[in-house]
């Protein structure tokens, strides 16, 4: 698998301090392609900045990535026991048990227009990349469709509101997974909008 192989490739680079820029895999390339919309750019000096503070990941199977175990099932793994992103596995973290919360507090759920990374078409899932044909043997949609990310999100929330709780969509137009640097003072805004209520 052709993006196991890419992410066991980022991992590394991640370990070794990888600062160069030479092919898409590289961390820079990965923060710039898809941290924020590719048309975003950073002054060098921010990005040198956020480059670093990547760079500072603890790689390995305790932190990140995490490790995993082999499924029989497509695509052939499943979560493992340890690592940030098995913590966020549904075999883990139940995050709809957010609907069940005694205290309601209200949730603003700032987004931007093109995220593709949370997205309902994401190249980070699985679902989608078999779809796409680039993890060889996707068993089809009725078995393993796409994640549709923000479509969950939102259907969570709406089931928040029905059991009294609040919440406020705001999708940020032509911004990508980080609002809080792509669009820096709307966020600010919304936020002080939000806590003036």
């Amino acid at each position: 698998m052709d993006e196991a192989i890419e992410q066991d490739e980022l991992v590394e680079l991640l370990a070794a301090g990888h600062r160069g820029a030479d092919s898409p895999v590289h961390p820079r390339n990965v923060m710039n392609s898809f941290y924020w919309k590719p048309s975003f750019k950073l002054d060098t000096e921010r990005e040198e900045k956020y480059l670093s503070g990547m760079l500072d990941t603890v790689v390995g199977p305790e932190n990140y990535p995490g490790d995993l175990t082999t499924s029989d099932n497509w695509p052939g793994v499943a979560p493992g026991l340890t690592g940030m992103n098995n913590a966020l596995s549904s075999k883990y973290c139940n995050q709809r048990a957010l609907v069940d919360l005694e205290r309601k507090i209200p949730i603003l759920w700032i987004r931007g227009a093109d995220d593709q990374i949370v997205s309902d078409s994401s190249f980070f899932d699985f679902g989608m990349l078999g779809q796409l044909g680039l993890v060889p043997g996707w068993p089809g949609e009725d078995v393993f469709p796409p994640q549709p990310m923000v479509g969950q999100m939102r259907a969570v929330l709406e089931v928040y509101r029905e059991r009294g709780g609040r919440f406020v969509e705001s999708v940020l137009e032509d911004c990508g997974h980080g609002p809080h640097i792509e669009r820096e003072a709307d966020v600010l805004d919304l936020l002080r909008d939000w806590l003036s209520e």
